[in-house]
């Protein structure tokens, strides 16, 4: 009997199915790659068969046209009409519309090469910001089918200034603090909040970091499990603990420190 990819609510998984499946944007998934949703499949279809029957029908709607002939009688229609206005005496309004032409084609040039720099501008930004995100979040254990999700993130809250990934607020003017309330939220400080804040793009163990810690309590790295408590957290701090830490884990004790 085949799997089924996708149940709405985690009691309608079959109970000996249930370690296949994780939980993503409130919904149960296969856990597995290279698998997409059927819905977004039929959603693809469809859109594919709109735009060929739109392409089939511009076609038949100008079907004998030939556009070099079409092109060929406007230049003639334009030349009749010039000489009938130099026959009679109007030479400044030919070189005016003459002008005119010219400027509007080369106005027309100009804005497409502006949407085509400004194109390849964004599809670049987008480019060195989702290397930054994959870089890092890798770090700390990304998993493989979260990379559309937190790249997708990443772009509604960074934009590429002067050639670093700069964090903004909603407004995409405001310039994102990080904790010190100071500088700019780092790359880092933002993928370390992603753990936290949306722990299925990451794997369970996702390094023994400080998600880990503190959402299962458990003993990564052989750190004693009273340290499921933060160290460097404002409520629970206790500087014996970070200088433990410090010493048996320095990249826990890290981790630890920037979540709090």
């Amino acid at each position: 009997m085949p799997l089924t990819y996708k149940f709405e609510k985690r009691d309608q998984i079959p109970t000996d199915k249930a370690s296949l499946y994780v939980e993503r944007d409130g919904v149960w998934l296969l856990d597995v790659e290279g698998v997409a949703d059927k819905t977004k499949l039929d959603e693809f279809r469809a859109t594919n068969v709109a735009l060929l029957k739109e392409r089939d029908e511009l076609k038949q709607r100008f079907d004998g046209i030939d556009p070099d002939a079409v092109r060929k009688l406007a230049d003639e229609k334009r030349k009749l009409e010039e000489a009938q206005q130099l026959k009679a005496g109007e030479v400044e309004k030919v070189v005016d519309t003459r002008v005119k032409a010219v400027r509007g084609e080369l106005e027309k040039q100009v804005s497409t090469l502006s949407s085509e720099r400004d194109a390849l501008n964004a599809r670049l930004a987008s480019i060195q910001i989702d290397q930054a995100v994959m870089t890092e979040a890798t770090k700390r254990g990304l998993r493989p089918t979260a990379i559309p999700d937190i790249t997708s993130r990443a772009r509604n809250t960074f934009r590429l200034v002067n050639g670093v990934a700069q964090a903004l607020e909603a407004d995409g003017q405001t310039v994102r603090v990080g904790k010190d309330g100071v500088t700019s939220l780092t790359l880092a400080e933002w993928i370390d909040a992603q753990v936290s804040e949306a722990p299925h793009l990451f794997e369970a163990n996702a390094g023994g970091g400080a998600a880990g810690v503190l959402a299962h309590g458990h003993n990564p790295g052989g750190v004693a499990s009273h340290r499921s408590t933060n160290p460097f957290r404002k409520e629970t701090w206790n500087l014996t603990e970070q200088m433990k830490l410090q010493k048996t884990d320095p990249h826990l004790a890290q981790r630890l420190k920037a979540a709090a």
